[in-house]
């Protein structure tokens, strides 16, 4: 189906200015971007062989199957940021800047792909709907709950066997 003939109106959306976006006509709802998948494969792998020294580019690369330019761009996100330390030489690679439980799914996530929103609007105000909008409170609330998560799970509980159950969920 071509964009002309699309049917769903909630795949073609205007803002205030005439500026016209287009959705994929797939639901994605609230998923990492694939930056973000394999920044936390990678530093996940580091935590998770620590004991065997450095990490290679080249062997995470292997292992997850990553594109080697991509990784090394992550990778070099995640150095900046000081998460992880790179080592120079034939034998260097990767090691974790700090112990795993003082690294969180939150810094790793942020240090790739800068603030987590769900929306824009919370920080954009260029969204058409801002002056009828009744969701932002609740948005805002989701957002909270979302980035505290993200915050609170170490590196450390990623990498240990007995991952937390995150949610109770209420009948």
């Amino acid at each position: 189906m071509g964009r002309a003939a699309c049917q769903n109106p909630t795949e073609k959306v205007a803002d205030r200015n005439g500026r016209v976006y287009w959705g994929s006509g797939q639901t994605k709802m609230l998923r990492f971007t694939k930056r973000a998948d394999y920044g936390l494969m990678a530093i996940h792998y580091i935590a998770a062989h620590e004991q065997l020294g450095v990490a290679s580019a080249k062997r995470i690369a292997e292992e997850f199957g990553i594109p080697p330019e991509l990784l090394a761009k992550i990778l070099q996100r995640l150095a900046k940021q000081r998460l992880i330390a790179s080592q120079n030489g034939p034998k260097g690679g990767y090691v974790l800047a700090r112990r795993p439980r003082e690294i969180t799914v939150g810094q790793v996530i942020r240090a790739l792909e800068g603030p987590i929103s769900i929306v824009s609007c919370l920080e954009d105000s260029d969204c058409p709907q801002i002056e009828r909008c009744n969701l932002r409170r609740p948005v805002q609330k989701i957002q909270a709950a979302i980035s505290q998560m993200l915050d609170t799970m170490s590196l450390a509980e990623l990498v240990g066997e007995d991952v937390p159950e995150l949610l109770a969920i209420k009948s």
